[in-house]
């Protein structure tokens, strides 16, 4: 029994069971196969025209499979945009979706975590598995402030912020981000000195050609977001290499002797200003032991005068023998009492000998601790 017998239900009889599902799908496949299978003809030619129940399977099996191509899944790297007849529908994150299928709506996948680069000044082509580095002059050759010549390449790396802005504020993204990086770049090279340019202003120009650009595209609407600018070269044209490079030598050398000056003047300050500090100590210490010694004999004049008041006679044939005691001990004569019965000997060489030795050391001593001093001084004094 089929559909059309009566546009009756075959399975609505009360004694009737429901077909066995090998019945169904064997007569489903039959129904398909004499739709396209050429071999079933008939005796006259002519090929068996389908009924309408076999129309009816394959547009179920047409629309199902219309609507399973609407499934769709979205990588957590990816953002989906579902556009109803070109216009904006809605945004879809990671994971799968559905959305009506083409025409009525079309997907786009968009990738805001890819890292892309817009090379400024520059082209890198690969050929061969082989990059080539090739120079756009048009681009790289700028005015500096001191009204000098520079070619500057730079490398600006981006992704996606906003996808429904990068998708329908501006005609093309991409192109408006190298036009404003362009715009940017040249408003701060023409903003500094070459010089600055070359040397230590290098990480200030790359972060303020961000910040500008920046700016410009948020004011744009491009849903782009600017990750990092990187200044991979900067010189004069090629035409004056060889003069720069003469100035730049000139300012090296410069540089070092300064650093060479720099390095003496390290090492000698210090030992001047050590050998002065070290002279002011022992100016103190003469000055000290002088005042010493001063007080020292004052004093001892004192007690002299007290005792030679008590008994002049003693005191001075104290000081009398005190005073030949030290005049003829630097001398090398010995005096032997005439009226002593015994036999001396006397090692006189040797007595001799030991009392210049000594006397020489005390000398030195004495010339060391203060003579250095004393010279000083008398020098400042002729002087």
């Amino acid at each position: 029994m089929t559909w059309n017998d009566n546009n009756k239900n075959p399975w609505s009889g009360s004694n009737q069971t429901p077909p066995e599902l090998e019945k169904v799908i064997k007569d489903f496949k039959n129904k398909f196969d004499g739709l396209f299978n050429n071999k079933k003809l008939s005796s006259a030619g002519t090929s068996k025209i389908p009924s309408r129940g076999g129309f009816k399977y394959i547009l179920i099996l047409v629309l199902l499979v219309w609507l399973l191509s609407g499934i769709y899944i979205i990588d957590p790297a990816e953002k989906g945009v579902v556009l109803r007849f070109g216009a904006f529908q809605e945004e879809t994150s990671q994971g799968p979706h559905w959305h009506i299928p083409y025409p009525i709506e079309t997907l786009n996948r968009i990738n805001v975590e890819q890292v892309r680069t817009a090379e400024i000044g520059y082209r890198n082509v690969v050929n061969n598995n082989r990059r080539f580095g090739g120079n756009v002059s048009s681009e790289s050759l700028m005015l500096t402030k001191d009204e000098n010549m520079i070619e500057a390449k730079f490398a600006i790396q981006y992704r996606i912020n906003d996808v429904q802005a990068y998708l329908f504020n501006v005609a093309n993204p991409d192109t408006t981000l190298r036009h404003v990086s362009e715009s940017a770049i040249r408003q701060v090279v023409g903003q500094n000195t070459m010089d600055y340019i070359l040397t230590e202003g290098r990480a200030n120009i790359a972060d303020n050609i961000k910040e500008k650009s920046q700016n410009l595209l948020d004011k744009y609407k491009t849903g782009l977001l600017i990750t990092t600018v990187n200044m991979q070269d900067a010189q004069p044209p090629e035409q004056v290499q060889s003069a720069f490079s003469d100035a730049v030598k000139a300012r090296e050398d410069k540089q070092r002797l300064i650093n060479e000056a720099q390095t003496y003047a390290n090492d000698i300050l210090p030992k001047s200003r050590g050998k002065a500090a070290r002279m002011l100590e022992e100016s103190k210490a003469y000055k000290s032991e002088m005042i010493s010694k001063s007080e020292g004999e004052a004093s001892r004049f004192k007690q002299i005068l007290a005792e030679y008041e008590k008994a002049p006679k003693v005191t001075r044939e104290r000081l009398y023998r005190e005073t030949m005691e030290n005049v003829l001990a630097s001398t090398s004569k010995v005096v032997v009492d005439s009226k002593a019965n015994s036999m001396m000997y006397l090692p006189i060489d040797k007595l001799i000998n030991a009392r210049q030795i000594n006397t020489q050391e005390s000398s030195t001593q004495h010339n060391n601790q203060g003579g250095n001093v004393r010279e000083i001084f008398r020098n400042r004094g002729a002087r």
